[in-house]
Order: structure tokens, then sequence, then C-alpha cells
């Protein structure tokens, strides 16, 4: 089991990760490649022979493969992404490029989103070269860049240009599961991602005719797209339970005695109903229940006085696996006839089995240092380099283990002001971690 020093690198290689400063603004506007050196330094210390690529100057992914025992084994990916969002330091209690560690909890952007589990890779993997440790089935270590935006410079390229790195991978784990939550009654649930609704970000665009403001225009651009965005904004989407979710609450009625026949839910009304029962553990499900579609943008004139001949707006959609047409075909009817939209970004959504021997693995390496906790299935409302990286068949899970304090609302932090990641969060994250790839 993972100890001392790997308990103390975890600690200094999530905060020398967040002093390394990779924000990912969108368009381009990034660097990656330092934090990238840093982890290939870090995996050639522990013997591995690390491969640098981009497809951009400056935006650098890092890959490595450490030889199973079991050459008959299915390769297994280990995954993190090296950039981060911005964060205005006006706004945090810290600088958020600190990595200050204080009162036993390191901060900066990217504790949780995801330097921290690159850490845990990093602290795992040079625990083993010490120890002369081999797991049973090849890993494929892998740091992208990129994720934070489209993924073009990082996992995108990776899968696309150089799919012989991952030869043989069929499962791969990365963000965003095995976390613990706190139910506030006294339960502690330990979420693995096991799907992601799929990204459909849109661009709207309404034509009409140019104008004096003064003037009577039933071609008005912007009331055309306005029109079109309230009706977006204000539509319920219907209900649609997939396997994932369908098996979250399964597991989830079991562990609060409600008694539910999940066959007899015929719409949101039902479902309401269900979730009002499970109080806040209705946090993991309910925004995987139904696809979404948030206006998020508006653009259009250049002075007060004219009426403009075309208005913009975005809109951030995501539809569940298997949801895709009715997606396109929901909005298709709301935009209505003068209003055009295209995908500004699409990604596809994903489902991974939970009665698959990997889940059993992870849900027992939690068990062992949380058996207090009760581990469900999950399905991620958002989306994650296992979109890219399941072009080639890679089948992904979100295991990146943390046992965190109550109160601690881990989930506002991604992207949040003040994240930050408890010491005793990486340690548990660095043992659990250890004792699901040994046996991987």
């Amino acid at each position: 089991m993972a100890e001392a020093p790997a308990l103390d690198e975890v600690v200094r290689f999530t905060s020398d990760l967040i002093r390394i400063d990779t924000t990912n603004r969108g368009g381009g506007d990034c660097r990656e490649r330092p934090a990238a050196e840093y982890a290939a330094e870090k995996l050639a210390e522990a013997g591995l022979e690390p491969t640098l690529l981009e497809r951009t100057e400056g935006r650098t992914n890092v890959v490595a493969r450490i030889e199973g025992t079991d050459p008959l084994a299915d390769a297994l990916l280990v995954h993190g992404h090296l950039d981060v969002v911005p964060a205005q330091a006006a706004d945090w209690s810290v600088h958020p490029f600190s990595g200050e560690i204080r009162d036993g909890v390191v901060w900066g952007r990217g504790a949780v989103d995801m330097k921290n589990m690159d850490a845990m890779i990093l602290a795992v993997v040079r625990d083993w070269a010490r120890e002369g440790v081999r797991p049973r089935r090849d890993l494929v270590i892998a740091f992208t860049a990129d994720e934070e935006a489209s993924a073009v410079d990082g996992s995108g390229f990776l899968a696309d240009q150089h799919p012989g790195l991952f030869e043989g991978c069929t499962e791969g784990i990365s963000e965003s599961g095995a976390f613990t939550f706190h139910d506030g009654a006294g339960r502690q649930l330990y979420p693995i991602a096991a799907g992601e609704r799929g990204t459909g970000w849109l661009k709207l665009t309404a034509h009409g005719r140019a104008g004096h403001g003064s003037k009577v225009n039933r071609s008005n651009a912007v009331t055309r797209l306005a029109a079109a965005v309230a009706r977006i904004g204000a539509h319920a989407w219907p209900l649609r339970l997939t396997p994932t979710v369908r098996a979250a609450l399964t597991e989830l009625v079991a562990v609060y005695g409600i008694d539910a026949d999940l066959d007899d839910l015929d719409d949101m009304d039902d479902m309401d109903g269900l979730l009002k029962k499970l109080g806040p553990a209705a946090a993991l499900v309910e925004p995987t229940v139904r696809g979404s579609a948030n206006p998020t943008m508006l653009s259009a004139g250049y002075k007060i006085n004219v009426i403009p001949g075309e208005a913009v707006g975005y809109v951030d959609g995501r539809y569940l696996p298997g949801g895709e047409d009715e997606f396109r075909t929901t909005l298709d009817r709301l935009t209505g006839p003068d209003v055009e939209w295209e995908f500004e970004h699409r990604e596809v959504a994903l489902q991974a089995p939970v009665d698959s021997v990997t889940y059993a693995r992870m849900r027992a390496a939690v068990e062992e240092f949380a058996p207090e906790g009760h581990v469900v299935p999950y399905c991620m409302s958002g989306g994650t380099d296992a979109k890219q990286f399941s072009r080639l068949g890679i089948t992904g899970y979100g295991f990146a283990p943390l046992k965190l304090p109550e109160g601690f609302d881990y989930q506002a932090l991604f992207h949040g002001v003040d994240e930050r990641v408890p010491v005793e969060a990486l340690h548990f994250g660095v043992r659990v971690l250890d004792r699901f790839l040994r046996t991987a």
C-alpha cells in the first residue's frame, strides 16, 4: 500500500503543478508545455520513457506505458489533463496559482480539476518504481492539453494522430469519480462515473432587415433571436432514463430504503417526486435524467438607433446517450424558421457498464479504505477527455478518489473560486488508486 514518500509526493506534486499557470482561455490561448515537462521529468525519474507530443507549439501532451505482467491482458488508460480554466485573483482568498498549503489544505486553480489526480498518478507510478511493482495489465499514462476547450490540441490530437500509443487499451479512468458525497444525514456516498452526457455547443444566427431604430421592422434579427433563445431556455426536456442513471437510482433507492418502481416513472412529475425523497443525494442524478440547453451568450448590433441585420447567440446543449437525434429535432423546432443553428462544438455521449470486472475492482478499492461508504454509479452532466479516447474503442470511467470532510462542496469547486483540496483527501486518493491499479 502506498505510504511515505508517496503521501508526501502527492501533496508536493499537486502544489507544484498548481504553481505552473496552464490557464486555458480558449481559442488556442494556453501553454501546457511547462507542466508537461514537469510530469515527463517525474515519469522519467521512475524509469519510464515518456513521449512529448504537440499539435501546436506549446500545447504539449505526455504519454508513457508501463508494461504489465500479463501479456494477454487488455491495457488500461490512466489519463488526466494539465490545463485549467481562468481564475480572477481578486476573487480568491489566496492567489489561484500559489499552490499554497495551509491548515492541511492545498489551494489553487486545478486543485480538484484536475492537477490533484495528475499528482496522484505520478506519486503511484514513482512508488511502484521504488518497490519494483508491476501491474497485471499494461498501463498507458497520458497527461493531456486542451481538455478545458475543444481538446483539439489534446486528447483529440492523440486519438486521431497517435492511436498506436494506445494499442490494446480497452478501458480508461480519469476525473470526477470516487469522491465523498455527504448526504447531510450521516451517509457517505462514493459515486463512480460510468457515463457522460454528450456535448452540443450551439451557435444560433438570426437574419433580418437592417434599418433605423425609429421605424417599424417586422424582420428584426434581434427580436427573432430573442424569441428563439426564450423558447430554448423555457423548454422542459422530457424524462429519459439511460442504463447508467437507472443503475444509479436502483442503488440509491436501496441505500435509502425507498419503495420505488423505476418502470413506473412516466414523466418528470414522477421523477421529481422520487428525487425529493432522495434529498441531497438527488444531486447525483438530477442533471442527467434528461437533456438540457442553456443559452449563455448573445451578440448583436453596434449602435442603439440601428437595427442590425444579424444577431448571434450561443447555447450550451447536452444530450443523453442515444438522445442526439431527439436533441437535433427539438432544436430545429425551438429555433423556428427565422433562426439557423449549427454545432460550434460537438462530442458524443458515453456509457460504461457497471457490471464489469473493472467497475467491481474500483468499488472494492474504495470500500477497502472507506468501508462506511456506499459506492454508486452515476452519469456526469458534462464531459471529459474520455469522449475523444472513445474513438479508439476505449470505455471510460470517472475514478479520481478523494475522501472529503462533511461540508466540503467538491462539485461547486470545479471552475469555482477558492478551489482547494485537503491533504488527507490526496493521501486517501493515492492509496485507493494504488490499490485499484495493482489489481486492475
